[in-house]
């Protein structure tokens, strides 16, 4: 697979599979020319006396500073070379190919005024695997991520340093490692290549991708929980969800009938006076639905992110016009709204886990699924450890945009923390995937004792899967190994039926 970067096309979907280093990357040969008549623009612009922010002037607060037009290339690498102030630990490598990704493309789309080489050589950098060192942190999400893809642009230029081959290595030996020269950077690339929401937009990807599996699978492992409560499906009834028509919520309910058809478990008890479930139970579909619509708005905002020229200033009609596109807000938001969402999806999961296990909500199972309450302690401390995470998720689920802090001289005097709240979903995203796995241990478990019933046959296939990576419980043992392999399996979209 070859994805093909015009600065109009690129997906979430195609995020995700260059980060993996699923296929190559190259420049569409209608973004060269489009690239090259910016170019043009620029270089005649750099060649008069008019000030150019960022061309022939400094950069935010001292944009009113004039530049020797000997010293225009200088003020380029300058501009990278002081800007990387990125600290702490390194962003994951899947995070920093992404980030290069929607650099290229957001190049590509022709509006920036650099060189075609640019971004053909970030191309090449993501195709021949060199992936710069990125810290994680020092970024506030406007004038974009510029630490972040400073310290990208640094390994472009032969300085920082990059991972190749599974060794790290100065910016220099890691691009001869490779078979690439250092580029020399011309008025406004350096620039060009620092300002815009890549960084955060490329983590936000990543989540959203994996949320959307953690939404499918959440279904999923509700559906094993509210059989082994002995539950009803009645609550999923589609006449119900087209009197409140929200998408997710209707394909939430759907997706819950469907799962819960054919099951044994379900028919045994079709005429038990029990009128109405818990609503963790009964309101799945709107918590579930929600969160989905959570997902589809973020993707749609991503998705034009993606597609966006997010640089500052940028080559439009002939001229050269500053203004405020690499601010992240509208990508800070929805990265915050997703942790929100996915908050409340691990909120709930943990009560269902807790309605399986508390011996005064559950009059069916032993206490805490233990086969001799007493002597042994079952998966009491499954849901301790699930209500840790949700205690964690609240506090991270408090908005990152939320808490702007003046920059650079007070010109950049509200910015996004986009970055923040990218870095802080990562967990979030992190924590939920754990609280399914310690219900789905727990429904997997509830399910074993109601033997010899069974549940539907999608549910049953989902619990042979549970059983692959967690062998049914005779006796107590530690539950962490099991919750982590059963996170791993929801992770790889091995509960998203």
């Amino acid at each position: 697979m070859t994805v093909w970067l015009d600065g109009e096309q690129l997906t979430v979907a195609q995020v995700c599979a260059v980060a993996r280093a699923e296929g190559e990357v190259g420049i569409a040969p209608e973004a060269i020319e489009k690239m090259l008549r910016s170019r043009a623009v620029v270089e005649r612009l750099a060649e008069g006396e008019a000030p150019v922010y960022g061309v022939n002037t400094g950069v935010g607060l001292l944009a009113d500073v004039r530049i020797e037009r000997s010293d225009l290339d200088r003020l380029q690498r300058n501009v990278v070379r002081s800007h990387a102030a990125g600290v702490g630990e390194p962003l994951a490598r899947a995070e920093v190919r992404a980030m290069m990704l929607i650099r290229a493309n957001v190049l590509a789309k022709g509006l920036s005024g650099i060189r075609p080489a640019v971004a053909q050589r970030l191309c090449e950098l993501l195709n021949r695997g060199v992936t710069p060192v990125v810290p994680a942190r020092g970024s506030v999400g406007a004038s974009g991520d510029l630490a972040p893809l400073a310290h990208v642009a640094l390994v472009l230029i032969g300085e920082g340093e990059a991972e190749f081959g599974g060794a790290v290595y100065p910016g220099a030996a890691a691009l001869a490692r490779a078979g690439l020269e250092p580029l020399v950077l011309h008025p406004k690339e350096g620039l060009s290549l620092i300002n815009g929401t890549q960084a955060m937009l490329g983590a936000g990807c990543l989540q959203l991708a994996a949320a959307d599996v953690l939404a499918e699978s959440a279904d999923v492992i509700c559906a094993l929980t509210l059989d082994a409560l002995r539950g009803t499906p009645r609550a999923f009834d589609p006449r119900l969800h087209r009197a409140r028509p929200h998408p997710g919520q209707q394909a939430s309910a759907a997706h819950l009938l469907h799962l819960l058809e054919d099951s044994e478990i379900r028919a045994s008890h079709i005429t038990c006076r029990r009128v109405q479930d818990a609503y963790s139970l009964r309101c799945a579909p709107q918590v579930h639905g929600a969160v989905r619509d959570a997902l589809a708005e973020a993707r749609r905002v991503f998705t034009i992110e993606l597609n966006s020229a997010t640089d500052n200033p940028l080559v439009l009609d002939e001229e050269i016009l500053s203004g405020g596109n690499f601010h992240g807000e509208p990508v800070a938001l929805q990265l915050d709204f997703l942790a929100v969402a996915l908050t409340a999806l691990a909120g709930i999961s943990e009560r269902r886990l807790d309605r399986l296990v508390n011996p005064a909500l559950n009059e069916d199972l032993p206490p805490f699924l233990a086969g001799h309450p007493g002597l042994e302690s079952g998966l009491m401390m499954a849901q301790v450890a699930a209500a840790a995470l949700v205690g964690e998720n609240r506090v991270l689920a408090h908005p990152a945009s939320a808490g702007s802090i003046t920059t650079s001289g007070n010109k950049e005097d509200f910015v996004s923390m986009g970055m923040a709240a990218a870095l802080k979903l990562d967990r979030v995203v992190r924590n939920t995937r754990v609280v399914l796995a310690a219900e789905a241990l727990a429904a997997a478990r509830a399910l074993d004792l109601l033997a010899p019933l069974r549940s539907s046959p999608l549910l049953e296939q989902a619990r042979t899967r549970i059983r692959a990576v967690s062998p049914p419980i005779v006796e107590d043992r530690p539950p962490a190994p099991e919750i982590s392999r059963l996170a791993e399996l929801i992770e790889q979209g091995g509960l998203a039926l």
